[in-house]
């Protein structure tokens, strides 16, 4: 029979990840990917010290596809990332749960400067819930709520490590269930979508700090014209570390501001050891 008390720290002491990382160019279009699996695993029988059963996985994915052909550039980048947590005898949770696709046309002129349109995309891939109530409440599930960005303006890419943009947008809010992201409080209808139109800011670096050392740093802002005081936060850093050929550290903290959802900032912190290994 197996025994458990409460030592929650013992759920990360064993963990085992699979990443890859490759890029390979086909004609005009250029790829690369991270993939990986986590997962970490503790049992315990007739253990006197105390201790909680646990297993926890997490899959994700970055990806970047890009096409060149003068004067166009068509950026794609794709974040997945979903994961669960059995601690105990609790339920299982969801521990990550995210999907992140942007695309970005832009046309080379030549100038210091160029004119884009992009289109992002942003939801969660399965139920969320908020577990710090009893019983616990959903807040989020795939397209509930969804957010459909365009935007239109220009960038400056001019430096490897560095590109950003500034332009007009239009941002989609789509919800089914969860209609606390999009329902107007002053009218008496409860409303499923909301459009809305801002500024949104978009800068991105990537800086290979030393031969094994990667990082990557994107800042995303979004001001509604109605509301140019508050601004939209999601600021998306990670730290990747080569220990060799075959292993690797990634540290990534993401962190979001959003009124709509919650008027504290919200952080979510990773760290990973990585094996790593070809894919294609």
């Amino acid at each position: 029979m197996i025994k458990t008390s409460s030592l929650f720290a013992l759920l990360f002491l064993s963990t085992l990840l699979f990443a890859q990382e490759d890029s390979t160019a086909t004609g005009p279009w250029t790829a690369s990917g991270v993939t990986g699996l986590n997962v970490s695993q503790i049992a315990f029988s007739n253990w006197s010290q105390g201790g909680e059963n646990s297993l926890t996985w997490t899959i994700y994915g970055d990806f970047d596809f890009v096409y060149t052909k003068n004067p166009w550039v068509f950026s794609n980048e794709l974040k997945v990332a979903y994961g669960r947590t059995k601690l105990g005898d609790q339920e299982v949770r969801i521990n990550d749960n995210e999907f992140y696709n942007e695309s970005v046309l832009t046309y080379e002129l030549g100038w210091a400067v160029s004119p884009f349109v992009s289109n992002t995309i942003v939801t969660v891939i399965d139920k969320g819930y908020d577990y710090e109530q009893t019983p616990k409440v959903e807040i989020a599930r795939f397209f509930d709520p969804g957010y459909i960005t365009q935007s239109f303006g220009f960038t400056y890419h001019k430096k490897e490590i560095f590109k950003t943009r500034l332009g007009i947008a239009f941002q989609e809010t789509f919800t089914s269930q969860n209609t606390k992201y999009t329902d107007d409080p002053e009218t008496v209808e409860i409303e499923d979508f909301k459009f809305e139109t801002g500024i949104e800011s978009v800068s991105e670096t990537k800086l290979n700090i030393d031969s094994n050392v990667l990082l990557k740093s994107k800042l995303r802002l979004f001001g509604r014209f109605e509301e140019i005081d508050v601004w939209d936060v999601r600021w998306d850093n990670s730290l990747v570390a080569s220990i060799n050929d075959y292993m690797n550290v990634n540290l990534g903290v993401l962190v979001i501001y959003e009124k709509a959802q919650s008027i504290k900032t919200q952080v979510k912190q990773t760290l990973q050891l990585g094996i790593t290994y070809k894919l294609f």
